[in-house]
This record gives structure tokens, sequence and C-alpha cells, in this order.
């Protein structure tokens, strides 16, 4: 008899419901995974707001981006021996054939956007069905919990990468979210000589602390710091975090930008922009490369999302879970649903 598997369905902004179905068999290069674990965080409360960019997300969908699984079963074409296994997986759905993506930047793939959890089915379910090739396998001791946030781990691997820290680089995180914190853990294993972060939230800013920052700032006090970093990683996305991150930055420095900017952001100033010779760039998603890069940090020790997370859900639990994510209570942090 087939099993039966549920899955939440937001059908348009504001409406979801529960629904229960047979479990799909993968397809020809395809794996199902039956979900440990998955994150919610404000691109899922904008999908269920109806204010995620246009483009960016396809009703009726199921949402789920960030997860963690073992694998259930394969279809054609994939290996048998990869049954059992703790993984987690990549979003972006590509090409591969496009100039983009033979680069290997498939997160600029030119065949258009697709996304697990946005545009195609995603993780807010018992089990999660999708290319095999873009599954990582982790530990048969993986923590579900602390593996569901390799998803964000991977967009902070991204901007690392895209930084290229020097060992004892003078380093600065603007924003103490998840993604800043992510940041701090992996920028600490570049043995940085400097590591600061930057928040208003004490609490977060001094969470970042025990992760490997060698201080914690206010805005008002990172004003002292101004020209002072090799290394900007920008990662809260408020309006002024882009041009505060280019003033943290020293002539000549580096800053990456990885927050997700609203209309209505404050522009860098261009005349600092030229005179300070600085080099910016930005990232949105993850390549495999930076997967590669959070995956290995995970399974090392070096990284460990774990204490990130503040509330657990059952999936039953959806709309009390969403409600939770961009509320502003200082006391969330990472909020997950447990299938």
């Amino acid at each position: 008899m087939t099993r039966q598997v549920r899955a939440v369905v937001v059908d348009r902004p504001g409406s979801h419901r529960l629904v229960t179905g047979p479990a799909a068999e993968p397809a020809p290069g395809e794996a199902r995974v039956a979900v440990a674990a998955a994150g919610l965080c404000a691109s899922d409360r904008e999908l269920y707001e109806g204010t995620r960019a246009e483009g960016y997300v396809r009703y009726p969908v199921v949402p789920g981006h960030e997860w963690s699984g073992t694998v259930e079963a394969v279809g054609e074409g994939v290996p048998a021996a990869l049954v059992g296994r703790r993984v987690v997986g990549e979003g972006f759905r590509n090409c591969l054939v496009c100039d983009r993506c033979r680069e290997g930047a498939t997160t600029l793939c030119t065949g258009g956007y697709e996304e697990t959890g946005f545009t195609l089915p995603g993780a807010f379910a018992d089990v999660l069905t999708l290319p095999a090739r873009l599954l990582h396998t982790l530990g048969d001791d993986a923590d579900p919990a602390a593996a569901a946030l390799l998803e964000p781990a991977a967009v902070a691997a991204a901007a690392v990468l895209a930084g290229g820290p020097a060992t004892a680089a003078r380093v600065a995180v603007v924003g103490a979210g998840t993604l800043g914190l992510l940041a701090v853990q992996l920028l600490a294993a570049a043995s940085p000589a400097e590591l600061l972060v930057v928040d208003p939230r004490v609490g977060r800013a001094e969470q970042a602390l025990t992760m490997g920052a060698t201080a914690a700032l206010s805005p008002a006090d990172a004003v002292a710091a101004h020209g002072a970093a090799d290394l900007v990683v920008e990662t809260a996305g408020a309006p002024s975090t882009a041009a505060d991150a280019c003033l943290l930055a020293r002539r000549g420095g580096r800053v990456v930008l990885t927050g997700m900017f609203e209309a209505g952001a404050h522009g860098i100033d261009p005349v600092h922009l030229s005179v300070s010779q600085l080099t910016v760039s930005s990232v949105f998603g993850a390549p495999p490369a930076a997967w590669t890069h959070a995956v290995r940090a995970f399974r090392a020790g070096l990284l460990d999302p774990g204490p990130l997370i503040t509330h657990e859900f059952a999936l039953t639990q959806f709309a009390e879970a969403v409600a939770l994510v961009g509320s502003g209570r200082p006391e969330v942090g990472k909020v997950l649903l447990r299938p």
C-alpha cells in the first residue's frame, strides 16, 4: 500500500492548508528524502504574506528551502547506496548548459529562476523529491536540526569565498542574525586578526562573541571603526547597512553584500566608492562550491548552527511558526518545523 504523506500548501498569500496524498516515486535521476527538519526564514514569511518579489514565487507552492533529511528512495540512474544517507540539498534548479552554469555560477543561470520551496515543492512536508545531483551527504551522526541550517550557511559561505579573507585579516560582519552568526563562524575558521560584529541588538551581538567574534559593537560605536576592516560582510539587509559596510572598509578593501534589501534602502556613496577604490560584490543564493565549503566545515566541527535554533514546531503548527518569524521578539532565533 502506498504511504500517505503530508505537506503544507500555500495556495495564495495568507491562505494555507495541510494536504495528504501518496508519496510520489522518484523519477530517473531523482531522490526522495524523508524530511527531518526544515527552517523558516524571512523569505518564507514574505512568501506567505505575498510580499516576495514578483517572479520569485509561484503559487500554489509547498514552502521550505532550508532542510535536512534521509534519503528513502531513488530513481533510475541514482546509486542505491544513497538510500539511508543523511543529506541536505541545494535549492536552485539550474539548466547546467548556459554559459553561467558552465562557469560554475549556477545561481546566475540564464535559464530562469526556479528554486525549491518558492517555485517548486519544498520541505514543509513529510517528504521532498528533488534531483539527486543537488544532494550533499552528511555523517551518520549529523544533528538533523543543526543540518537544516546548512542552506543559510551555504549563503554565508558564498560571501566568505567571495571576500577571500587572508589569515590575520581585519574583518567585520554587519548584522548578527542567522546569516551573520553563520558568517562569523566561517570567518573565525580563517584565523582573522580581528573579527568585529555590528548589530543594534545587544543579545545577538554578544552571541557572536561565543562564535569567534573578537568584539561586538552597536552601530553608533562602529563609527570609530570606520576604515578599519580589510573585509566587510554585510548580512542584515537593513536600509543603511550597505552604506555602513562600505564605511567600515579600509581604502582598497572589500565588501560583500548578502542581505536582502527592500526598496528604499540607502545607496552607496559613489564618491566614497571610487575614491576609496573599494571592491563590492553581492551574493544571492549559493553555488555548489559554497555548499561544499559549508558542508565540509559542518562535518569538520568548524561550523555549528545548532545554538541559533530557539523554537521548533510540528508541521501542523505552520501558521504559528511563520507568525513567529520576523515578529521582532528578541528571544526568537531560528525557527524549525519538524515533520
